[in-house]
């Protein structure tokens, strides 16, 4: 089961690595096109604004069509088999879906309590999706919708027709029968659904109500479940559907930017919602603070060659927002400090929200410059200026805290132990060394993780997250120790629980995790099995 919930989440991100992009179009769109910011220039009807107005509706494309993305990628991690298809037969049904429940309501949307001529968006309940006027569901909806059509098609995809009904085998075999079930499911949906809409909006409030304590306690929740590869089930609802506001946090700041760009009133009355995206500010402000004492308590020694680790790794988090590299570093080796990681995660984000410091602020440098900085920095720098002196406070105790902790308790992380400790980290010839054959595509990295995965014998699925690859093994106690992981180049850090294992390998992880696929197709179990242990 945790295997399972694992993927599902995986799969969930997937669309949200389009927002680093997206986000600074929309970002730059706003910044051009505010009259209080760029002045004249700016103004409706000029050249200006309409060529800047055409890019923002390129930008918008994500945030606007995101159950539909979210309906497609779910299959990327959960089809077992012809995945590309897969993810074609969940758009059809889902839209399907979406014509079923349009009419329904077009004819008895007065009797299921839906008034059905009302605008979309707002407390309509109505959304347009794929230029279908249908209930708004959001990405629950969606991902509902597209794990039946998985379900489907790893069960029925390979079904064997008789040959004068061979046109109608795979996707259009599966289809058939996801018509077939979207019509009672959109039957259930529009039954169901409105009242859920409605227990939502309660829980709107309560959430928003709950104020600075709310804020501390999930970003607390969000930084524990990391290590699990859970963290995705706990914020994709709310930042992506209508848990906390109608549309998700994302969709409703990228909306609001150009009324909060020319306005001065404070950020946390104007968008009061978006206080629970505060989990970044860790990774900007935390982070830095972790890798100096890492580096101040290491072996004089082995400075230089955990400096090469730590930059990287640091860099990384700051600017990107990814944090697995360098918490995966010690999370095995000292989970203390990890819990208390978590908790000075927690004190971070409350006293922003306490200093009015509201936004989106999920992610690293980056998705924070286009999010906030760059648009709102003329009518709320003084509210960033006062974050960043936040910040840099917090470095200073995240680095005391941790510093203490280390020498006081004299956990081994980087570069305390042996010389080999670090050079498990440093790792500069170790594959130079090996010789083994490789299929086309794949790289002896790749190879190597496959080998003390247990084989390709042993591999069920491999799917990727953002650092991380996600793989199903039938047989735990063949996976190697984690230290032979970590001789590797590419690999930072092991989690296993269960048959679910979890390796760490970085921001290159979509190029490996093809490769080790590439291997699996290929069947090149006997090949990895060349060589003993690294």
């Amino acid at each position: 089961m945790m295997q399972k919930i694992q993927r599902f989440g995986g799969a969930m991100f997937t669309p949200v690595m389009l927002f680093a992009f997206a986000g600074v179009v929309v970002g730059l769109g706003t910044l051009f096109t505010t009259p209080a910011i760029m002045g004249p220039l700016a103004g409706e009807g000029t050249a200006w604004y309409k060529v800047w107005n055409v890019v923002l509706a390129g930008g918008w494309t994500v945030f606007n069509q995101l159950p539909i993305l979210f309906a497609v990628a779910l299959p990327i991690g959960l089809a077992k088999k012809q995945q590309a298809r897969c993810c074609m037969e969940a758009l059809v049904a889902y839209l399907t879906f979406n014509y079923f429940v349009s009419q329904i309501l077009l004819y008895w949307g007065a009797d299921l309590g839906v008034d059905f001529a009302q605008e979309v968006g707002q407390a309509s309940g109505l959304a347009l999706i794929g230029g279908i006027k249908t209930l708004d569901m959001g990405m629950l909806g969606a991902l509902l919708v597209s794990g039946v059509v998985v379900a489907l098609h790893n069960r029925l995809f390979d079904t064997k027709l008789p040959e004068w009904l061979g046109v109608f085998a795979g996707s259009t075999f599966v289809y058939m029968v996801s018509f077939l079930v979207m019509l009672p499911l959109a039957v259930l949906a529009v039954l169901v659904w409105p009242h859920i809409q409605a227990g939502m909006r309660v829980l709107q409030g309560l959430i928003v109500g709950a104020g600075t304590a709310g804020v501390g306690i999930y970003v607390f929740l969000e930084r524990a479940l990391i290590p699990f590869g859970l963290h995705h089930l706990l914020y994709a609802p709310i930042y992506y559907d209508s848990v906390v506001v109608e549309g998700g946090i994302y969709a409703a700041w990228a909306n609001a930017l150009p009324q909060l760009a020319a306005t001065t009133a404070p950020l946390k009355e104007a968008a009061p919602w978006a206080a629970l995206t505060a989990t970044g500010w860790s990774k900007i402000f935390g982070v830095p603070g972790i890798a100096a004492a890492f580096y101040v308590t290491a072996r004089p020694q082995n400075r230089k060659r955990l400096l090469a680790l730590l930059v990287p790794v640091t860099l990384t988090a700051v600017l990107c927002g990814v944090t697995e590299p360098i918490e995966f570093t010690f999370l095995f080796v000292a989970p203390q400090l990890y819990v208390v990681h978590a908790v000075l995660a927690a004190l971070l984000s409350s006293v922003m929200n306490l200093c009015g410091v509201v936004g989106v602020f999920s992610g690293g440098l980056i998705e924070m410059s286009s999010f906030n900085f760059i648009p709102l920095a003329s009518s709320h720098g003084g509210t960033y200026l006062v974050a960043l002196a936040v910040g840099l406070c917090f470095t200073v105790v995240y680095f005391l805290v941790f510093r203490w902790l280390i020498l006081r308790f004299d956990f081994m992380t980087p570069g305390r132990g042996p010389d080999d400790d670090v050079r498990l980290h440093d790792r500069g010839d170790y594959q130079r060394k090996r010789a083994t054959t490789q299929p086309v595509g794949a790289s002896a990295e790749a190879l190597e993780i496959v080998r003390l995965l247990g084989g390709a014998s042993n591999i069920v699925g491999v799917t990727s997250c953002v650092t991380r690859l996600r793989v199903d093994v039938r047989e735990p106690a063949l996976v190697a120790p984690e230290r032979d992981f970590c001789a590797l180049d590419s690999v930072r850090a092991v989690f296993c629980r269960g048959r679910a294992v979890q390796v760490i390998v970085g921001m290159n992880v979509t190029e490996i995790c093809e490769q080790v696929n590439a291997i699996l197709e290929e069947d090149v179990a006997p090949a990895c099995q060349k060589g003993g242990q690294a």
